[in-house]
């Protein structure tokens, strides 16, 4: 076993650790995800891997003597490294992709991504103001005011995650459990009294989905900020009379929950009926990013598993907005052949009607690529490259790709349509794509003064209540302090936008940045970032560090038995040896006839598995045992 556990840990230095080479012929093979990283390692985006399989690895290890010492240094290697060490280890910040759950590349055998805002990122804010302008034109058209024409789509109002409250008309920014963050009725934001008396407890029932609306997505920021428009408009507008629920216009009412519906109509007019799609079309370049290392990508991607594409538009809005997305003289790389789009997928589906795909779905159909037309029937045959289907389900994409949900990797950037219900239907492992992160990290780096004066505020505020304790009647005036922090506070929101940070307000997280830690597997801004990893990598997961773990030195501190009550909870050494004493009393005096076991044994290794995604270490290790004795 301790054979085993050795070659376990030797396998997984041979595919994450420093460059090694066992063979120096033909380096430049394709990439393989068991192969070893040949090259420096940097965040190159042009690295090579070896196609050495595990029997490979072991007979090298049989042929060397080197690899004790290496392990040796391994081993010591912590010992040797502080935070700032490891930091050297990190890609640079905007080619990072983030952890939220540990994921080993090499387990995963199909990539899927979707269209919309993932493989095609539309450009901001000139994406978003089209579909402002559209949706104004259209409330126009079916009887709104004409001053709305006048209003322009302002890119520092809103931000994603915010929910509609169709009772009050107001914007709310809330954590995870509903709690309010921020509060705003048009362009007024609302604070102490006016926010108490809508919500008492400054709390939201979230799961009211029939009051409350989630605007979620990157296509919702045109619609957030034209509902905070129409409420300021109708709230401050002479012509209209204000109402707690609405307003009057002479013996008409208009409720916010009937405009909100009008509006979300409108969106839906525009995206399905209206002109956007058309538009976009019609200026491919002012509204979609055009990315040249999108085909390399994929083109490593099929070198190394499956790829396929799973998108709500239709045929022929794909094939054009695709088309300009591998629209270069060259292939993957320079001086390689061009190639249609569709040569860098096993699989494409287009009307894919998420999140309904990932449940029943619908019926699957194939397409007629010349007329953009579907063909009559239901498709029922095997895979076949080339071909574009219609519908389906994500059940379809598995049979097709003969894979099984973990051995999925899915990116999108929709949280419930692409992240939520791939990860809860199907156990899908997931990539959610936010492209704001590359303003969030900016931010986090540009204003380093700001976070630094917070960690200084905090501790000047410690500093007054060091001496004090229950027995204390001093009260330290620390309104100067909070004074400060508020002003803090407030600049480093507005640094992100009127909203502040999508990913929090102050120490608070948002119901975004919560459902992004609780669906996504792994995030980042765009990813293309995947092109700086190998596809050997394991993505390891970092520790969530509870307040007591993150405030508390790794210092011992003895338990001062008569004055804590946590000492009658210490479970140490002695107590165990203690607890076996008895148990062996407790056995010597109880009858012949017993429970096969009285009593739990300790664990003799590690009890869990998530943090290295080694669920089929175990199945690994038996197959290696097995070989070891064959030969």
């Amino acid at each position: 076993m301790q054979v085993t556990f050795v070659h376990t840990v030797v396998r997984r230095m041979l595919l994450a650790s420093k460059p090694l080479i066992l063979d120096h012929s033909d380096t430049d093979r394709p990439l393989s995800r068991r192969g070893l990283h040949t090259g420096a390692q940097t965040a190159s985006p042009t690295p090579h891997f070896r196609k050495d399989t595990d029997k490979e690895i072991k007979k090298h290890l049989k042929m060397t003597t080197s690899w004790s010492d290496r392990l040796q240094n391994a081993a010591d290697l912590p010992a040797n490294m502080d935070g700032h060490a490891l930091k050297k280890y990190r890609r640079e910040a905007y080619h990072r992709v983030f952890v939220n759950r540990s994921l080993a590349m090499e387990k995963i055998k199909c990539f899927g991504f979707d269209m919309d805002y993932t493989l095609a990122v539309y450009k901001s804010p000139e994406y978003e103001s089209l579909g402002f302008d559209l949706t104004v034109e259209r409330l126009v058209s079916i009887g709104y005011p004409h001053e709305l024409l006048n209003f322009v789509y302002d890119p520092a109002f809103p931000t994603r995650g915010l929910v509609f409250d169709t009772h009050y008309g107001n914007l709310l920014k809330v954590d995870a459990y509903g709690n309010l963050l921020v509060c705003a009725h048009g362009f007024n934001f609302l604070r102490g009294p006016e926010t108490r008396d809508q919500y008492p407890n400054k709390f939201i029932q979230r799961d009211d989905t029939d009051r409350f609306y989630i605007l979620n997505t990157l296509f919702n920021l045109p619609e957030t900020y034209l509902l905070a428009c129409l409420v300021d408009f109708f709230t401050n507008c002479d012509r209209y009379t204000s109402c707690e629920t609405g307003f009057k216009d002479g013996d008409l009412f208009m409720s916010f929950r009937s405009m909100f519906q009008d509006v979300r109509d409108a969106v839906d007019w525009v995206h399905y009926k209206g002109s956007l799609k058309e538009k976009t079309l019609e200026n491919l370049e002012k509204y979609v990013v055009k990315d040249g290392k999108l085909p390399l990508l994929l083109s490593r991607m099929n070198e190394v598993g499956k790829v396929f594409l799973v998108t709500n538009s239709d045929y022929k809005y794909t094939d054009k907005i695709m088309t300009y997305l591998f629209d270069f003289p060259h292939g993957p790389k320079p001086g390689s052949a061009h190639r249609p789009w569709q040569s860098y997928f096993d699989l494409i589906l287009v009307d894919a009607r998420k999140p309904l795909f990932f449940g029943e779905g619908t019926v699957l159909r194939q397409v007629d690529t010349v007329t953009g037309k579907l063909k009559i029937g239901t498709y029922t045959g095997p895979l076949q490259h080339g071909i574009v289907y219609s519908g389906g389900s994500s059940d379809t994409v598995c049979d097709l790709l003969g894979a099984k949900g973990k051995d999925i990797l899915y990116i999108g950037d929709h949280i419930f349509g692409d992240i939520l219900k791939s990860k809860k239907r199907q156990g899908w492992r997931t990539f959610l794509v936010i492209p704001e992160l590359a303003q969030e990290l900016h931010v986090w780096t540009d204003k380093s003064a700001l976070f630094e004066e917070l960690q200084s505020l905090d501790i000047f505020l410690a500093e007054l209540y060091k001496h004090l304790d229950s027995s204390s009647n001093e009260r330290p005036d620390i309104s100067s302090i909070q004074r400060r922090i508020k002003k803090v506070t407030h600049d480093m929101d507005m640094c992100y936008g009127m909203m502040g940070s999508l990913f929090r307000s102050g120490s608070r997280q948002t119901l975004f940045a919560s459902q992004v830690m609780r669906y996504a597997d792994l995030y980042a801004a765009s990813f293309i970032n995947l092109l700086y990893y190998p596809f050997s990598y394991l993505f390891r997961a970092a520790h969530v560090l509870m307040p007591h773990e993150s405030t508390v030195e790794h210092t011992h501190v003895d338990i001062n038995e008569k004055e804590s009550p946590m000492a009658t909870r210490n479970r140490t050494s002695v107590d165990f040896k203690d607890s076996d004493y008895k148990r062996h009393q407790l056995t010597r005096s109880i009858s012949e006839i017993k429970p096969p076991n009285l009593f739990p044994q300790a664990p003799q290794e590690i009890t869990h598995c998530h943090d290295e995604d080694d669920d089929e270490e175990e199945e690994e290790e038996e197959e290696e045992e097995e070989e070891e004795e064959e030969e």
